[in-house]
């Protein structure tokens, strides 16, 4: 039996950048679980499980574009420093979460301390990055065989 999309899979992923770096594992946890084609991954990871079968590992590059897109630079905004609490003493890499006009909250990182302002970034950390997934396909469960109520 091989991965199509409907079905709900099972698998171990190691992930990296380019120069090697570890950026999420399933390593000492339990496999990770979605519905392939359901959109809970990002594209390229849906994409790469596809023709899989139980027991079988391969390795995905996965461009920018099928992962978490480019960095886009409307993401990036000034903020006033007076506005931040006074005993925060903001740092370049400090990662907060602010909240939009909604009230929905969406996280941000300090990427530049100035003397008035900070620039803050809300992009994903891995946007505009090409992602390396080493992968092993660990369940299958095909979607004729999942129950609804």
């Amino acid at each position: 039996m091989q991965v199509k999309k409907g079905d709900t899979i099972k698998v171990h992923y190691h992930g990296t950048l380019a120069d090697g770096s570890i950026f999420d594992s399933s390593n000492g946890r339990d496999p990770l679980e979605f519905e392939v084609g359901g959109g809970m991954v990002i594209e390229g990871f849906d994409n790469g499980v596809v023709g899989m079968a139980i027991g079988d590992k391969k390795t995905v590059q996965i461009p920018a574009e099928q992962a978490y897109g480019p960095v886009n630079d409307d993401m990036v905004m000034e903020f006033p420093i007076d506005r931040f609490p006074p005993d925060l003493v903001p740092e370049v890499g400090m990662q907060l979460n602010m909240s939009n006009n909604q009230g929905e909250q969406f996280p941000v990182q300090i990427v530049e301390v100035r003397d008035e302002s900070v620039l803050l970034d809300a992009n994903h950390p891995l946007a505009g990055k090409d992602l390396i997934f080493d992968l092993e396909l660990v369940e299958i469960t095909p979607k004729s065989l999942i129950i609804t109520a």
